[in-house]
């Protein structure tokens, strides 16, 4: 299978990144070390290459209303500048992608999708959407993430202008140079951190001018996934997909939109449920190992890690509903066995990404 490369290819590989294989697309997921990468990103500053992330623009007079129609997200409480996460359902209620909206006006909207999701997503909008246009903007759109408690000092000092007044899930677009670039304040992290969207061309000069500042490093997917669990924050194809409901994976509470979106009949039925598991130990459980309560087979590990902040390691992992309740589980793998603890989510409490700047 060919894979896709992102505008940065050629600088991961020139600088000791180590590329593998991740939702069709080649990547970097290491560069120094997935902990050192991590622990630089908790402290200062990282920039991540997240280009191969899917973009499109869907507009028109009606796209609000049509959108509120196929996905789950209160499009009543968007307006310019702002952006919302949520869900793109089927009829069962299953996720077939997470997924950013962001209204660029009130008769346009950008949409992010996973990478693996680009061509699925298209299809479904496309098929679903009735007078409203959509363009497939995924590569010609480069996606650079800045993350880390001190990254407001980097975005401020590369691109001279004061972010105090950008809120959490708000975005503004602005210029470098000669061209346009889109910044929101959002990210996979749980630290403070500002997501870049510019054209294909322009990343490696907007990749190499953030990494000129002293408080920057590059990091690969191998952090970026650490980072994620230790906030709990989910996988498309692990915590989330076509099998389960945002209900079952717990984000219940962002379904608030009073629209008949597609799949909102289903959400009642829940079979199992996403829990949150902590291990005394380094050693850390992997995504499908089998979940024991007593000697009943009871549910799989979505995803699991060492977690570098907290020192020990993590885990998400679908139950059945009738023991989400219960406090201790076994993880089996193969001839060893983990004793695991049900606790609350984030795992790392002490991120910065909704911190108030003024």
């Amino acid at each position: 299978m060919t894979l896709h490369k992102t505008p940065l290819n050629s600088w991961h590989k020139n600088n000791k990144g180590k590329m593998v294989e991740f939702g069709g697309w080649e990547m970097p997921v290491q560069y120094e070390g997935i902990i050192k990468e991590h622990k630089h990103c908790r402290k200062k500053v990282c920039i991540f290459d997240i280009s191969h992330m899917g973009e499109f623009i869907v507009s028109g007079n009606n796209a609000k209303e049509e959108l509120a129609s196929i996905l789950t997200h209160d499009f009543d409480k968007l307006s310019p500048g702002k952006c919302k996460y949520g869900f793109m359902l089927n009829e069962n209620g299953g996720v077939i992608d997470d997924l950013i909206v962001y209204e660029l006006s009130p008769t346009s909207f950008m949409i992010v999708v996973n990478a693996a999701r680009i061509e699925k997503d298209f299809n479904w909008l496309k098929e679903h959407l009735r007078t409203s246009t959509i363009e497939d903007k995924s590569f010609e759109t480069a996606k650079i993430d800045v993350q880390g408690p001190k990254s407001i000092q980097v975005v401020e000092d590369v691109f001279k202008q004061d972010f105090q007044n950008l809120k959490y899930f708000s975005f503004i677009q602005t210029k470098f140079k000669d061209f346009s670039i889109l910044i929101s304040r959002t990210g996979y992290t749980g630290e403070l951190g500002y997501e870049l969207y510019l054209p294909w061309d322009k990343a490696e000069l907007i990749w190499t001018t953030l990494l000129s500042h002293s408080l920057v490093k590059p990091a690969g997917l191998g952090a970026r996934d650490t980072l994620r669990l230790e906030v709990g924050l989910p996988l498309y194809g692990q915590e989330l997909d076509e099998n389960h409901t945002p209900i079952e994976a717990g984000y219940g509470f962002l379904i608030t939109s009073q629209k008949n979106f597609i799949g909102k009949n289903s959400l009642t039925t829940i079979k199992e449920k996403l829990v949150a598991l902590e291990i005394k130990s380094r050693r850390s459980p992997r995504h499908n190992d089998i979940i024991y309560f007593e000697e009943q087979k009871i549910g799989k590990i979505t995803s699991g890690s060492f977690a570098p902040s907290l020192g020990h390691s993590i885990a998400l992992a679908y139950v059945k509903k009738e023991y989400a309740d219960r406090e201790n589980f076994s993880i089996n793998q193969g001839k060893k066995e983990l004793p695991a603890q049900k606790t609350t989510l984030p795992f790392y409490k002490k991120g910065t990404a909704r911190i108030k700047l003024i």
